[in-house]
C-alpha cells in the first residue's frame, strides 16, 4: 500500500493550507459571518456619505401636513430664520409660542395655496426692494461681506430668501385681489375714527391735523384693517374644513 507522505515547509507547517484556520492558527470565520460584515460595512459607508451630503444633520423629517401636503422641519426652521432675519432678531431668541406661530404661518400659507395658487412669481423690482428694507435693519448688513455672513449665520441663501419673498409677496396679492372688492369704506367710517380715536391723541400732542389731510390714511388704514378681519375668518373656516394633522408635541420645543 502505497504511503501519501504530506509536504512541509521549513519550519515544519503544512504546504496545503487549512481552510478552517489564518496561518497563525486563529480560525477563520464562516462565509456567513463574511456575508454579514460585508453587508454591515456597506451600511456603515452609505450612511458616512448621507450624513456627508447633508451636512452632518439628521435628515429632515414631517413635522405636520395639510390636506395631504408635507410640511417638514426644514419649512419650519426656515420659516422661523426668515421671521427673525425680517425682524432683526437672533433666531435662537425664539420663544416656543413664537416658534409654534411661524408654523401656524406656514399652514395658513398652504391653505391660502389651495385657493388662490400663484401662477408665476412676484416681480423682480418688488423682491429686491423687500431684501433692500430687510438690510436696512442692522448697519453691517449693508456691506455684502456682512450680508453674506448674515445669511449664513441664519441659515439661509440669497436664492432662498428671494424666493420666499417672491412666494409671500404673490401670494398676499391675490388674496388682496379676492378679498380687496368686497371692503367698502365710507365717509361717515373715517368721520368716526378721526373724531373718536384719531383727534384725541393728537390733542394729548399739543395739536391736531385737520381731517382733510389725513381722510386718504385714515381710509386705507381702515381698509387695512377690514382686510386682515376677512383674512382672520376666511382663514379660520378653511382650518375647519381641512384635514391638518396636528404638530407633534417635541417638535415645538426644538431649538435651531
Amino acid at each position: 500500500m502505497k504511503k501519501i507522505f504530506a509536504i512541509r515547509w521549513s519550519d515544519g507547517h503544512p504546504s496545503t493550507p487549512n481552510l478552517c484556520r489564518w496561518s497563525d492558527g486563529r480560525p477563520r470565520p464562516s462565509r456567513k459571518k463574511l456575508l454579514e460584515a460585508k453587508y454591515c460595512a456597506l451600511l456603515l459607508v452609505l450612511f458616512s456619505l448621507a450624513v456627508s451630503a447633508f451636512g452632518g444633520q439628521i435628515v429632515d423629517r414631517v413635522v405636520t401636513t395639510v390636506n395631504g401636503h408635507v410640511i417638514l422641519q426644514s419649512d419650519w426652521e426656515q420659516e422661523v430664520a426668515l421671521e427673525a432675519l425680517s425682524n432683526g432678531r437672533d433666531p435662537d431668541s425664539f420663544t416656543i409660542p413664537e416658534r409654534k406661530a411661524a408654523l401656524d404661518r406656514l399652514v395658513d400659507q398652504e391653505l391660502l395655496r389651495e385657493q388662490v395658487r400663484p401662477s408665476q412669481p412676484a416681480a423682480s423690482e418688488q423682491v429686491a426692494a423687500r431684501v433692500a428694507e430687510v438690510r436696512k435693519l442692522q448697519p453691517n448688513w449693508a456691506t455684502e461681506q456682512g450680508w453674506h455672513a448674515t445669511l449664513q449665520r441664519y441659515g439661509l441663501t440669497q436664492a432662498e430668501l428671494e424666493k420666499r419673498m417672491s412666494d409671500e409677496i404673490q401670494l398676499m396679492k391675490l388674496v388682496e385681489d379676492r378679498l380687496r372688492p368686497s371692503i367698502q369704506i365710507d365717509q361717515h367710517a373715517v368721520e368716526s375714527y378721526y373724531h373718536d380715536q384719531l383727534l384725541p391723541e393728537m390733542k394729548k400732542g399739543g395739536s391736531a391735523t385737520p381731517l382733510t389731510e389725513v381722510f386718504g390714511r385714515i381710509k386705507d388704514l381702515l381698509a387695512e384693517k377690514k382686510m386682515n378681519e376677512l383674512l382672520t375668518g376666511w382663514l379660520a373656516s378653511l382650518r375647519s374644513g381641512s384635514h391638518i394633522n396636528p404638530p407633534e408635541s417635541s417638535s415645538g420645543e426644538q431649538n435651531r
